[in-house]
């Protein structure tokens, strides 16, 4: 499909690319520093505090300066998907963290009797009770990345944020709408789609309702 004289379909499919690899990338990181920060109260007091202050960070400035960090080229994709990666971890490593304080003490006391060692406590315990927290991070850091692709338009990688530029360039308001509409619902499916990843994981944690009964 062709708009405003770009391709639409390629471009979504790039933006979701640059926006899903780096929560992805960043959950694996995330994963062992939560952890880290959970069972150490020394991490914790440094890692959360720093994660926090690199969630601050502008990200065009990020984007500006990953080419001189990374020794790549100002057009490298590399560039745009590290710079959210770093965005994605600031996010989860809180997420883990409090995923894995929600697990109540008695089911840990439970296991730790049962023979689970700390590997097997993390994968086959920890991390299943945690989900319903770790989805709603993920979720967050989604958001955050699809808003933030579009900010790599100005580095000449936004995806869908070049009908941004393309439009301001223009003066062509009806091509900025439709690429802010076009991120607003990617993002929201992608949203909806944790959603359902989050209720497959951890069936236990629907909330059930009762209709209210009248008296």
């Amino acid at each position: 499909m062709r708009l405003f004289g770009a391709d639409i379909l390629p471009l979504a499919l790039e933006h979701i690319v640059l926006a899903l690899v780096p929560v992805f990338v960043g959950l694996v990181v995330s994963l062992p520093l939560g952890w880290w920060a959970w069972r150490a109260p020394a991490a914790r007091r440094i890692l959360l505090p720093v994660t926090g202050v690199l969630y601050t960070i502008p990200s065009l400035a990020l984007f500006v300066v990953m080419p001189i960090i990374l020794g790549t080229r100002i057009l490298d994709p590399v560039n745009v998907v590290v710079a959210l990666t770093v965005y994605a971890v600031a996010l989860l490593v809180r997420s883990v963290v409090d995923g894995l304080d929600e697990v109540p003490d008695e089911v840990m006391t439970a296991a730790v009797a049962m023979g689970y060692r700390p590997f097997g406590l993390l994968t086959g315990v920890q991390l299943p009770l945690a989900v319903p927290v770790l989805i709603a991070g993920v979720r967050v850091a989604t958001v955050s990345s699809f808003s933030l692709v579009a900010v790599g338009a100005i580095i000449g990688q936004g995806a869908l944020g070049t009908l941004f530029t393309q439009g301001f360039e223009r003066f062509y308001t009806a091509q900025i709408v439709f690429g802010l509409v076009a991120i607003v619902v990617l993002a929201l499916v992608l949203d909806a789609v944790w959603v359902l990843v989050g209720r497959l994981l951890a069936p236990w944690a629907r909330r059930v309702t009762s209709p209210a009964k009248g008296v």
